[in-house]
């Protein structure tokens, strides 16, 4: 007989290896109870079988067998027996993915308890009220979760109660109030359903399993997910837990949420909330105000050095800083959760060197840790000191998540979403944000909540997005029938422009300049990228057009330049020197009009040499097409019309139009340009060649090493460098001649048509150097406009599954890549030394920097702004090779450690 899959574990069967089987929260459960801590006994359904339901809607075979079986075990173990009214056991039913998904998919808490359990309990406690209190919770988290009875009902019921007793917050209820709410609970369910209240537990047991598993893919968990990457083919457990009670109200019972160090700003300082008399999310709900989590140290101190020594034993344990869940009953602490807690960008930088000083962790696992989307959120724009300072507060809340946030008040998620979706900068603002808010959380700049605390749902969520937000602001007394807030005499309406200061947890009207933040002064990010520098092999440099560019691509480590553009040097007030030259009649009119452009170029390429002293810079010779330096054709010919109607000199205007008529073409980006450009028209390169060596022979005589490299764009044929290179290497030779001094140099191409990077062999004999210029070449190995086709179509074919990503914005491995690789393979064939790297856009993606890595390129080149990213991102690609997993996650896997 063929042995039965196993679909469920024990925590004692667990460990934290078994992640992927077990989902995060049990693979967590069943390492701490396997390394000693206080965790109340418990079993997980796998991930497997979640898949499993969801491919065919049922349990899959032996699943449901199983967990009966389990909870039998549950049963000796705890001496209590699930389903008998006369010694009930109760258990909470919990998801958990591989992955943390905080608030994302659904719990149940107190299966097992009936009516007649209640009296029971009650008595053996010798608290009705706390036996009530257990089963209305029952109901409604069981009502929202399985029944689908929506939420505010059930808030509205325990609001009349409140006000019927006279009782401040939850906690002042009776027993009498809370029996009073189970009934009227039911009465609601029954209403939603047309069915009465399930009171059998195995059955509230079989349909709480079967609700998480439904839950994985929920709406709010599917928008997560998409944002973060996750794979849908995951799945979640199903964690069966013992319940342990935090609501006894005998002052030594309570339950918290707490992180091992500060999850915004990285100190190494517990940091938490709790509440006596609670359980469950009554945390984090905002229904009640916490107590700061040192406040335990007065009240139950016992409970608070065994937390201590456990947050300790935890950290130690996971090499990690930790976000815990817990229970105290009666003084006795017990452990609910422990995974790797969620951060700001700057306490993730901060707390890995830290953690590198204090020998729990190495350099390379700090690297692994950190993510480009983290460097991305250090590098953000943050409020002007100059203008905060001139700027009244309007209100005060929590510092929840740092970071400043301009926008639009928006009053609920799906409005946020739309209006995002329609151009605007939206700032979600809620009396609280609960699960199902995740995609308006996702599309706002920031969010602002009236209720709840650190640990709260939006605090922790905005955390991990890397939004700011400012949570607890009881300043603001929203009303969201009339869609506006207000602040004392003050009223923002929806639509209205607020910002909001996440690090300090103030609110603004009105809009606030942002500046960008200093990358010098970031000590901790600076660490982590000089490590990161230690390990990658690929070379990262910058695409600069001026000496300020260049200036600050070098602050931010950029080892050269990859791509300097002649072109964008005559735009704006240069435009006319440019114009001039088209417009020339003559052979002498283009001389004196190059004549006046030489100086210009000259002058911008020294400041670039003197800035990157030492480093390679590569300057691209002129690409567009003549027509881009003229006005449109269109414009230009209603303001002809325009000017004759009105009896104007327009003859400046004709001239415009007749060239830019002339040079009109049916497909610009396939026509004359580039190398194309130079082989007709070889007096423009000639002229920016000459300028390149003046400024490098200028430069090296004032000390200045200079290392330069001109590339010839668009090269389709070898023939075509045949043709041009050798007028610009004797220009080169010339103007060294006259300078009397020689200069490192190098002439190269771009590879940006497929036919070069198929003829690589070919054209490397000539080339010095390969640059791939991957967004021409992914427009012509698709056959698209970039611009055409994002507009039109490209970004449904993502969404719709048809392409894999965006090729414009990650390398197409399969298409383009081969091209590349094949490009890399035939150009070293011919020449071994032969430099290759990419300037394209893709050269500061993570993705497509990894696969650069792969086929053997030199470097990358990629904005300033992006440099620190790509220095990550490089080091990443050799650690996968080298085995490691989950790179750029806090739970980054360290082959070396296992």
């Amino acid at each position: 007989m063929a042995k039965q899959h196993k679909w469920v574990y024990a925590f004692e069967e667990g460990s934290a290896k078994m992640r992927n089987l077990l989902g995060g929260k049990g693979a967590n459960l069943a390492e701490m109870t396997n390394i000693g801590i206080p965790v109340p006994p418990g079993f997980t359904i796998t991930t497997e079988a979640c898949i499993a339901y969801q491919d065919t809607g049922d349990f899959p075979e032996g699943m449901w067998e199983q967990t009966l079986e389990y909870m039998d075990d549950l049963n000796k173990k705890t001496g209590k027996v699930f389903g008998d009214d006369s010694n009930p056991l109760l258990v909470s039913v919990r998801s958990g993915a591989r992955v943390s998904m905080p608030g994302m998919m659904d719990t149940i808490l107190n299966l097992g308890l009936t009516p007649a359990g209640v009296e029971v309990m009650g008595k053996k406690f010798g608290d009705l009220r706390f036996a009530w209190d257990l089963y209305r919770r029952l109901v409604q988290m069981y009502g929202k979760v399985v029944l689908e009875v929506p939420a505010e009902p059930f808030e509205e019921i325990i609001a009349e109660i409140r006000k019927e007793e006279g009782a401040a917050t939850d906690a002042g209820i009776s027993a009498e109030g809370w029996k009073k709410c189970a009934e009227r609970f039911k009465k609601l369910v029954e209403k939603h359903t047309g069915e009465p209240f399930p009171e059998d537990p195995t059955e509230q047991l079989r349909l709480g399993v079967e609700a998480v598993f439904k839950s994985w893919n929920g709406k709010r968990a599917v928008d997560y997910r998409n944002n973060f990457g996750i794979p849908h083919d995951w799945g979640t457990g199903v964690n069966v837990v013992t319940m342990v009670y935090g609501n006894f109200a005998d002052g030594q019972s309570g339950t918290g949420v707490a992180f091992t160090r500060n999850p915004s700003t990285g100190e190494k300082k517990f940091y938490g909330e709790y509440l006596l008399n609670a359980q469950g999310e009554d945390v984090v709900s905002g229904a009640r105000t916490p107590s700061d989590v040192f406040e335990l140290e007065k009240e139950i101190p016992n409970a608070w050095e065994d937390l201590m020594a456990i947050s300790d034993k935890l950290e130690a344990h996971y090499h990690e800083m930790q976000d815990i869940e817990f229970t105290i009953e009666s003084g006795k602490l017990w452990m609910l959760q422990t995974r790797n807690g969620k951060r700001t960008a700057a306490s993730i930088v901060k707390i890995a060197v830290d953690m590198v000083k204090e020998s729990l962790i190495t350099e390379e696992e700090a690297v692994a840790r950190a993510s480009e989307d983290v460097i991305d959120q250090l590098l953000h724009p943050r409020f002007d000191t100059k203008a905060l300072a001139k700027t009244d507060v309007l209100a005060h809340g929590l510092n929840a998540s740092p970071g400043a946030a301009v926008g639009k008040v928006y009053f609920d998620a799906d409005t946020a979403q739309a209006k995002t979706n329609e151009g605007e900068a939206v700032i979600l603002v809620r009396p609280l944000t609960e699960p199902d808010d995740v995609h308006g959380m996702l599309a706002a700049k920031g969010i602002l909540t009236q209720e709840g605390g650190a640990t709260s749902h939006a605090a922790v969520v905005a955390r991990q997005l890397g939004k700011p937000c400012v949570a607890g602001c009881g300043d603001i007394n929203i009303d969201l029938q009339k869609r506006l807030f207000t602040v004392g005499s003050v009223t923002v309406k929806e639509g209205d422009v607020i910002s909001l200061n996440g690090a300090k947890g103030d609110v603004y009207l009105g809009q606030i300049p942002v500046v960008v933040p200093e990358f010098e002064e970031q000590t901790e990010l600076q660490a982590i990228l000089g490590w990161a520098d230690k390990i990658r092999r690929l070379m990262v440099w910058a695409n600069a057009d001026t000496p300020d560019q260049a200036t600050r691509a070098r602050s931010y480590g950029a080892q050269g330049i990859g791509l300097c553009r002649t072109e964008h040097m005559f735009l704006g007030e240069r435009t006319q020197l440019f114009q001039n030259y088209i417009l020339a009649d003559d052979k002498a009119a283009k001389i004196e009009a190059l004549s006046k452009m030489l100086p210009e170029q000259r002058d911008d390429f020294f400041g670039i040499f003197k800035a990157m002293d030492g480093l390679p810079v590569i300057i691209r010779l002129i690409d567009p097409p003549l027509h881009e330096f003229l006005p449109k054709r269109e414009e230009l010919m209603v303001e002809v019309a325009l000017g004759k109607e009105r009896g104007q000199d327009v003859s400046d205007k004709e001239k415009l139009l007749a060239k830019a008529e002339e040079l009109a073409e049916y497909n610009p980006m396939l026509g004359l340009r580039g190398v194309r450009l130079g082989v007709m028209m070889p007096d423009v390169n000639q002229m920016q060649v000459r300028a390149i060596f003046e400024a490098a022979c200028m430069a090296a005589k004032e000390g200045v090493h200079v290392h330069t490299e001109v590339m010839i764009p668009l090269t389709a044929h070898v023939n075509e460098l045949k043709t041009l290179q050798k007028l610009l290497v004797d220009e080169a030779k010339a103007v060294m001649d006259e300078q009397g001094i020689e200069v490192n140099y190098k002439f190269g191409t771009m590879i940006e048509i497929p036919r070069a990077a198929i003829t690589a062999g070919e054209i490397a004999e000539l080339a010095e150097f390969f640059s791939f210029g991957t967004n021409d070449l992914t427009q012509m190995t698709y056959g698209v406009s970039r611009d055409d086709a994002e507009r039109h179509f490209l970004l449904q074919y993502v969404e719709d599954g048809i392409l894999p990503t965006n090729p414009f914005q990650t390398i197409d491995r399969d298409g383009v890549g081969v091209l590349m690789e094949r490009c890399v393979n035939e150009g070293r064939a011919t020449r071994p030394d032969l430099e290759i790297g990419i300037c394209g856009e893709h050269g500061g993606d993570p993705d497509s920097i990894d696969f650069c890595h792969l086929i053997g390129l030199n470097y990358v080149s990629c904005s300033p702004f992006r440099v620190p990213i790509a220095r990550l991102a490089a080091a990443h690609a050799v650690m996968r090779e080298q085995g490691w997993d989950r790179l750029g996650d806090l739970g980054a896997l360290n082959p070396k450690r296992g």
